[in-house]
């Protein structure tokens, strides 16, 4: 004799939690550190701030290669957060579709930008 107590849960959606957490947590921790590090470069940057001494910042590898891999974590953790939204708001599959497409188009696209601005200077 079996005794259910409670209703039974259905379980749905594509189940990406842990690693979804994690993911946000990790890249929110990369954009807070890095967002450090600029700081501490422009309040040690002597002289008045201008065009010349922000690219200057930017010019070495290691800060090009840190803000490559911010770009990255900023694109994929704002991808992360509106993919749930759009799975837990918007219940037509069409429509969710849809903004799904356009929000990684827009996500690449704003990055690549980013990307070549930055291997500009």
């Amino acid at each position: 004799m079996s005794v259910n107590y409670g209703s039974k849960r259905v379980v749905v959606g594509a189940h990406y939690g842990l690693k979804d957490w994690l993911a946000q947590r990790v890249t929110a921790a990369l954009m807070a550190l890095f967002t450090l590090v600029l700081l501490l470069q422009i309040i040690f940057t002597t002289g008045d701030m201008g065009y010349d001494k922000w690219a200057s910042i930017f010019n070495t590898e290691w800060m090009k290669t840190l803000t490559f891999t911010v770009i990255l974590s900023l694109a994929y953790h704002a991808w992360v957060g509106m993919r749930d939204i759009w799975m837990d708001y918007i219940k037509p599959v069409g429509v969710r579709l849809v903004l799904q497409i356009f929000t990684l188009v827009w996500l690449v696209g704003c990055a690549g930008w980013a990307i070549q601005v930055l291997w500009r200077l």
